[in-house]
């Protein structure tokens, strides 16, 4: 096997037993660090050492993360001029805030009749956010529902 010392240097292909000795008398673990290479690569490190440093750069990377929520708003074919505005408010709130926002217009009963009625809602909800909110998936139709979904525009 090829081994590498705690500093990087190579020194060459040993013998798994002269690894070992080589390993345990800098008092150090011998790691193997490629196995599908040939020969496999082993290093001379401290392990403990290792895996805290691991551990410690995943909860580096996982605090720098951005979680992007979806949140949903829900209107009717037939709400009204006051309601579309508190509700177009809390779109705009939430794209301004980073979240993607899922638009749905409900049909309930004999509403689902008036599917255009559902379509140009949610075509004035893009038009009062072009501004702020790009599209990512245009309406589209399921069941009783009608749903479109909202991304905010990178500034």
């Amino acid at each position: 096997m090829r081994v590498v010392d705690e500093d990087g240097e190579q020194l060459g292909v040993l013998d798994t037993r002269d690894a070992l000795e080589r390993a345990k008398d800098k008092g150090l673990d011998l790691v193997e660090v490629s196995p599908n290479s040939d020969p496999p690569v082993c290093k001379i490190m401290d392990y403990g050492k290792f895996k805290f440093q691991q551990k410690k750069k995943l909860q580096e990377a996982k605090r720098k993360q951005t979680v992007i929520k979806i949140k949903e708003v829900k209107f009717r074919p037939k709400t009204d001029e006051h309601d579309y505005q508190t509700k177009l408010k809390k779109i705009v709130k939430f794209l301004g805030g980073g979240d993607r926002c899922k638009v749905t217009v409900f049909f309930r009963g004999r509403e689902i009749v008036h599917k255009d009625r559902g379509l140009r809602m949610l075509e004035r909800v893009v038009d009062d956010t072009l501004d702020i909110a790009k599209v990512e998936s245009r309406p589209l139709s399921e069941g009783r529902t009608m749903t479109m979904m909202l991304a905010p525009v990178k500034k």
